[in-house]
C-alpha cells in the first residue's frame, strides 16, 4: 500500500486504528457479550471473509484477544483488552448522540444504569476542570510536542455500501453514528471541520484524498444532515460547509476518541500533537463522561445496560 504524510493527530492516529465500519460494529457487539465468530456473523450481516480479517486485525493492533474454550479448546472467543475497554467513553457518547437524533426502536427499549447510584442515566461530556459543558465553539486549539508529521498507509477500501438496516442485531444500538464514522475520509472531514476547516481547498490541502471522493464524502455528509451549504463566491459558484446541530453533536465522540488516541496510539513518544483548552474555564480541555443523575463519572464496569427484558 502507498504511504503518505499528514499533521500529526491523535484522531487520525486512532482512526487509523479502528476507523472502519466492520472494525466499530464487532468492537460494538463484543461489549454486548457477542464473541464468537458464528454469532458475530449472525449479529453484523458481514462476509466470512471481512470478519476474518477484521478480526486479525483488531487482535493486531491489541483491541481483541483471543482465547480457547470448551472441550479441547475447540471453541474460540474473543475478548476486550484494556485498550478497547477504554473505548467505553466513545460508546456512550454515541449512545447519547444516536439518542438524541433518531427515532431509533433498539434504543427505545435501552436502559443504562449506573450502579454507583442505582440510578438510570443518560451519558453526559462535562469539562474535568470545571465540569461545564463542551461545546466545540468554545474550545481553542494551539500545537502541542507531538506537532510533526506522521506516515500514514493510504488504505483502497471504498465507503462501504451498508445501510444502517442491514444490520441484523437488534443491539446496534448506534448504527447511525457508524454509518457516519465508519469511513476514514469521512470522519477526518468531520473532524476538520471542528477547527474551521469549511471549505473545498482547505479540506483537500489537508487530506490526500482525490478530488473526487472528497466531493463524494461532502455531498454524503450534507445529505445526512452534519454540514449545510453555504454559497461564498458565485463566479464561479464555491460553498462552505458549516458543521448544523447534528453535526455539532458529534464533538463529544470525537473529543472521546482523541483521547483515547493520545493514550493509545502515539507511537512516536513525542506527546499530544495539539493542546485543547476550554475557553470558559480557561484550563486545558479534559472531557469526562459523567452520570446526569449523580454527576458521577462513569466506568464500564458500573454500568449497567437493560435491552428490552435482556439485562446485559
Amino acid at each position: 500500500m502507498n504511504k503518505f504524510t499528514t499533521r500529526a493527530s491523535s484522531i487520525n492516529r486512532a482512526l487509523d486504528q479502528i476507523g472502519d465500519k466492520w472494525c466499530l460494529l464487532i468492537l460494538q457487539e463484543v461489549f454486548w457479550g457477542i464473541n464468537t465468530f458464528n454469532e458475530m456473523l449472525a449479529a453484523t450481516g458481514v462476509s466470512k471473509g471481512v470478519l476474518s480479517e477484521r478480526l486479525k486485525w483488531l487482535q493486531s493492533i491489541d483491541c481483541l484477544h483471543k482465547k480457547a474454550e470448551g472441550e479441547a479448546g475447540k471453541r474460540m472467543s474473543y475478548h476486550l483488552t484494556r485498550k478497547s475497554i477504554d473505548l467505553y467513553d466513545c460508546a456512550l457518547m454515541a449512545i447519547a448522540w444516536e439518542r438524541r437524533f433518531f427515532n431509533t426502536p433498539e434504543l427505545d427499549d435501552v436502559t443504562l444504569v449506573h450502579l454507583q447510584c442505582g440510578q438510570s442515566f443518560e451519558p453526559q461530556m462535562r469539562c474535568r476542570a470545571c465540569k461545564g459543558a463542551i461545546h466545540p465553539a468554545q474550545v481553542s486549539y494551539k500545537a502541542g510536542p507531538g506537532a510533526t508529521r506522521d506516515e500514514r498507509q493510504k488504505k483502497v477500501r471504498r465507503r462501504s455500501s451498508l445501510s444502517v438496516h442491514d444490520v441484523p442485531s437488534s443491539r446496534s444500538l448506534y448504527k447511525n453514528l457508524v454509518n457516519l464514522v465508519g469511513d476514514r475520509w469521512t470522519a477526518n472531514i468531520i473532524a476538520l471541520s471542528f477547527h474551521g476547516l469549511t471549505r473545498f481547498d482547505q479540506l483537500h490541502q489537508e487530506l490526500p484524498v482525490a478530488t473526487n471522493i472528497l466531493a463524494d464524502r461532502l455531498k454524503f455528509l450534507v445529505d445526512q444532515g452534519v454540514f449545510r451549504p453555504s454559497a461564498y463566491q458565485q463566479r464561479p459558484l464555491r460553498y462552505e460547509y458549516r458543521l448544523t446541530a447534528k453535526g455539532e453533536a458529534l464533538y463529544p465522540w470525537f473529543l472521546a476518541l482523541l483521547q483515547w488516541g493520545e493514550k493509545w496510539c502515539d507511537e512516536s513518544g513525542n506527546g499530544k500533537p495539539m493542546r485543547l483548552t476550554h475557553q470558559p474555564c480557561g484550563r486545558s480541555l479534559r472531557g469526562l463522561v459523567q452520570c446526569s443523575a449523580c454527576g458521577g463519572v462513569l466506568k464500564a464496569h458500573e454500568v449497567r445496560f437493560s435491552l428490552g427484558q435482556q439485562g446485559s
